[in-house]
C-alpha cells in the first residue's frame, strides 16, 4: 500500500538533529514553484500545533506570502514612497515622513513586521513620553504606523495589525480661545496701521485659513459678484533631491555625533540643537543642485468642500478695490523688480507673503493690541465662526461659511461665551418662575356704583 501523501496534506517527523519538523504545502509561489512552509519544535505536540496554526491560515485565506518578510523600516520606506505619496498631499507626507524618521525607524524599525509585538509599541510611545513629546505627537505617530500596517495586512504581509491591539495615549482636544469681539476690533485696529491690513481683514472677518489667505489670487476674485474662490493654498514644502545619490549629495552636512552641552552653534535655534543624522542619511536636499518640489509653493486645498466660493461681506469690497489700486502702484513702481505671482497679499517685491513671516506678524499684532498670546487659528477661523454664531447665524451655515464636511467639525470650531449661556438661563428661568406682571387696577360699573357717585355729585352741587 502507497504511503504517499495526499494532496495539500501536512507532514511531520522526527529529524536527526533531534528537532520535530512539520511541512505545510500552502499552494504556488509567484514563478509556479510549489509553497512549501517549514516549522519545527522539540517535541511532536508542539509542532503538530504549529502546523495545525499554519494549516487554519491557509484554509481562512489569511496566511502572509511566502519570502523574507520586511523590516519596520523596509516597510514605511515603501509604503511612504509607492502607496501614501499617490493619496495624501505634499505637506501631509512631509509630515508622515518626518515622523517615521524620528520616531518610527528609531523606535521599531529593525523589527520584522511578522515579529512585531503590541509591547513593543507601547515600549516606544512610553518612551516618546518620558522624552517630552505630546501625547497628540504620539497619537499621530500611531496613526501612521497603524494605517502603514493594515495595508501590509490587507496584502498578506502579516496576520494581525499588531497596532489595533494597542491603546494609544488619550489626547485631551485643544480648547479654541477665539477673540471676543472687542478683541477682534482691536486687533483689526492694530492691523490697519500696516500694508496687510486686508489680510487680517479676511483672515478674522471670514475665517479663512493662512494658506487660503496667502495664496488668493486676483484671477479668483469676483469683486463685482462679491464672491472669494479659494482654489488654490499656499504652503511652504520641504525640498527633494534630484540627484542620484542623496546620502552622497549632503556628505558635508552630514552630523553623526550629537552637540555638546551649551552648545554655541545652534544657540539660535529655537527648538535646540538638531538629532544626530542616521548612518543612511539622505535628509538636507535643500543644498542639492537639482533640488525639487519644495519652498513655497502654490497647492489646491485638502477637500473638494474647501474650493466652494465664498460671499464677500458687502462693506470688505470697497477695501478691497483700494488695495488692488495700491498694489497696481506699488508694481509699476517697482518695475523690473516687480515678480508677479497674481497673489492677493504680497512682499513689497510682489512675491508671495512667506507663512513664517505672517505667522510672526500675527504674534506682533496680539502685542500692539493687548491680547493674550494665542493660536492663529483661534484669531481667524474660530474667531470667525464664534462671532457669527453670536449674531444669530444658524450652524448649518456657519459650516457652509468655513467650508466644513461635516456639522460636528464646525461646533469644534463654535466656542460658546458665558454672556451667551447667562442670557439662555435667564430666559429658562422666567419660564419656570415668569416675574409678576405690573397692572393697573380697574373696576365693573354697578347700578350700586353708579347711584352713589350721582349722590356725591348732588351733594357738590
Amino acid at each position: 500500500m502507497s504511503t504517499r501523501k495526499a494532496n495539500m496534506e501536512s507532514s511531520i517527523y522526527l529529524g536527526s538533529d533531534g528537532w520535530w519538523h512539520g511541512r505545510v504545502t500552502m499552494g504556488v509561489k509567484n514563478d509556479g514553484s510549489p509553497d512549501r512552509r517549514h516549522r519545527r519544535a522539540r517535541t511532536k505536540t508542539e509542532v503538530r500545533r504549529k502546523v495545525k496554526e499554519l494549516e487554519k491560515l491557509r484554509d481562512e485565506g489569511r496566511a502572509p506570502k511566502a519570502g523574507r518578510v520586511p523590516t519596520v523600516a523596509e516597510w514605511m520606506s515603501t509604503y511612504l514612497t509607492t502607496i501614501a505619496s499617490l493619496k495624501l498631499k505634499p505637506r501631509s507626507l512631509d509630515d508622515y515622513w518626518s515622523k517615521t524618521r524620528n520616531d518610527i525607524i528609531p523606535g521599531v524599525g529593525g523589527h520584522r513586521l511578522n515579529k512585531l509585538q503590541p509591547e513593543h509599541l507601547e515600549a516606544m510611545y512610553a518612551a516618546m513620553l518620558r522624552e517630552g513629546h505630546a501625547p497628540s505627537h504620539v497619537l499621530k505617530v500611531h496613526r501612521i504606523l497603524s494605517r502603514a500596517l493594515k495595508i501590509a495586512h490587507r496584502r498578506r504581509m502579516i496576520v494581525e495589525n499588531v497596532a489595533t491591539l494597542v491603546d494609544p495615549p488619550s489626547v485631551d482636544e485643544t480648547e479654541a480661545n477665539p477673540f471676543t469681539q472687542e478683541e477682534a476690533k482691536a486687533f483689526l485696529r492694530a492691523a490697519a496701521k500696516r500694508p496687510t491690513f486686508m489680510r487680517w481683514i479676511v483672515g478674522v472677518g471670514m475665517g479663512f485659513r493662512q494658506g487660503e489667505c496667502l495664496g488668493l489670487r486676483w484671477s479668483y476674485v469676483d469683486l463685482e459678484a462679491e464672491l472669494f474662490h479659494p482654489r488654490w493654498q499656499l504652503q511652504r514644502l520641504t525640498w527633494r533631491h534630484g540627484c542620484a545619490d542623496p546620502h552622497a549629495c549632503g556628505t558635508r552636512l552630514h552630523r553623526f555625533g550629537a552637540c555638546k552641552p551649551n552648545c554655541r552653534v545652534h544657540g539660535a535655534y529655537k527648538r535646540g540643537c538638531p538629532k544626530p543624522c542616521p548612518k543612511t542619511c539622505t535628509s538636507h536636499a535643500s543644498a542639492c543642485p537639482e533640488r525639487k518640489g519644495g519652498g513655497l509653493v502654490f497647492t489646491r486645498p485638502k477637500t473638494k468642500k474647501s474650493q466652494n466660493p465664498v460671499p464677500i461681506p458687502p462693506p470688505f469690497v470697497p477695501h478691497l478695490r483700494e488695495h488692488k489700486v495700491r498694489q497696481d502702484a506699488a508694481r509699476a513702481a517697482a518695475g523690473d523688480r516687480w515678480e508677479d505671482c497674481g497673489a492677493v497679499f504680497t512682499r513689497p517685491d510682489g512675491r508671495p507673503i512667506d507663512p513664517r513671516a505672517d505667522w510672526e506678524e500675527f504674534k506682533e499684532l496680539l502685542e500692539e493690541a493687548g491680547i493674550s498670546d494665542r493660536r492663529l487659528y483661534d484669531g481667524s477661523r474660530h474667531t470667525a465662526g464664534t462671532i457669527l454664531n453670536e449674531l444669530g447665524v444658524d450652524m448649518v451655515t456657519i459650516m457652509e461659511i468655513l467650508r466644513h464636511t461635516q456639522i460636528s467639525q464646525t461646533k469644534r470650531y463654535v466656542k460658546g461665551r458665558s454672556t451667551l449661556s447667562k442670557d439662555a438661563m435667564q430666559r429658562m428661568g422666567d419660564a419656570f418662575f415668569p416675574a409678576p406682571r405690573a397692572t393697573t387696577e380697574t373696576r365693573n360699573e354697578t347700578p350700586s356704583s353708579r347711584e352713589a357717585r350721582a349722590r356725591r355729585r348732588r351733594r357738590m352741587q
